[in-house]
């Protein structure tokens, strides 16, 4: 999932990840159901942002965020940022987004591939170069917790990278979106209120006894925009989904705001809905038949894809 290439080139101490469970297993667990995932499932595949959020350690953020990524399409990057190590050489966009800190202690990036060429490293193979369009930023965890971790300034940086159109994909230690919003918002990472209107989805996780877990609020978090006369347009959050507890079910919302949610990855509002009934019953299906395996569920996610977007299949978009 990481980019782990050579020219990274740091050491920093690391959080351990969990055993890898894939999006069918949470399925079959309760965690979140179908629809909701089918929503997901397209919203990924955009590269709109991706924030996991519960206040517990050992919740499933992880878990979740990572059986979630597997929806990203194939020629997608995902680079995982380094930490208090990161240097964001490699991020061209870096100074304009405001990053000013020395690199940090480790070779940078030229003098690898200065060793590269009179063969004291090997070889790397040439990988496309970071664009918006094709990039991911992994945060393992926003907070300051661990070296490894994505604190302060670094974090600032990644969230401004999203205005920009990077993806993001994270999760943070809060119980609720505006726990998110106020922890973001503080010194040291300082976001105002258009960096963090470019969150895009914030899944909510709890425990909800015995073992399980449930997403129990999934936002839509708009960006600000500008109408044709250039004035500043902002909307508040809208929720997708939430957990009725008594129930241990579902109830859905996202048809609120299906266009914006159509528009924002390039669709049309009627494509969007029939994508995520048909993406639902796939997921419905697998889960039904028990295929669980990590690889065989990110092998079906690959057999869908390549049926969906056959050439007499293809999707309208605007």
């Amino acid at each position: 999932m990481a980019d782990t290439s050579s020219a990274r080139g740091r050491w920093a101490v690391r959080h351990v990840p969990p055993t890898p469970r894939s999006i069918v297993e949470l399925l079959r667990a309760g965690t979140l159901d179908a629809e909701l995932a089918a929503t997901l499932w397209l919203l990924i595949e955009g590269r709109v942002p991706l924030i996991v959020a519960a206040r517990d350690g050992g919740a499933g953020k992880t878990t979740l965020l990572s059986a979630l990524l597997d929806f990203l399409p194939p020629g997608v990057r995902t680079v995982e940022l380094e930490g208090a190590m990161e240097t964001f050489d490699w991020l061209p966009q870096a100074p304009e987004l405001g990053w000013r800190r020395p690199r940090a202690l480790g070779a940078p990036a030229r003098v690898v591939e200065e060793m590269e060429l009179v063969g004291r490293l090997p070889a790397r193979p040439k990988r496309p170069p970071i664009r918006p369009d094709n990039t991911v930023l992994l945060i393992p965890e926003l907070s300051d917790h661990l070296p490894s971790y994505t604190w302060g300034a670094e974090a600032r940086l990644a969230i401004r990278a999203a205005t920009i159109g990077y993806g993001l994909a994270a999760t943070i230690h809060a119980d609720g979106l505006e726990e998110v919003f106020d922890a973001l918002r503080r010194p040291p990472v300082g976001l105002d209120d258009d960096e963090l209107s470019r969150l895009g989805i914030v899944l909510v996780l709890r425990r909800a006894g015995d073992g399980l877990r449930r997403v129990v609020a999934a936002h839509y978090v708009r960006p600000t925009a500008r109408d044709e006369h250039g004035h500043t347009q902002r909307l508040g959050p809208a929720v997708l989904a939430t957990w009725d507890p008594n129930r241990d079910r579902f109830e859905h919302f996202g048809w609120g705001v299906t266009p914006e949610l159509a528009m924002r990855i390039g669709r049309k509002p009627g494509d969007f809905e029939l994508e995520v009934d048909r993406r639902r019953d796939y997921l419905a299906g697998l889960a039904e038949a028990g295929i669980v395996e990590v690889d065989a569920v990110r092998a079906a996610i690959d057999g869908y894809r390549s049926t969906a977007f056959a050439p007499d299949t293809a999707p309208i978009t605007n």
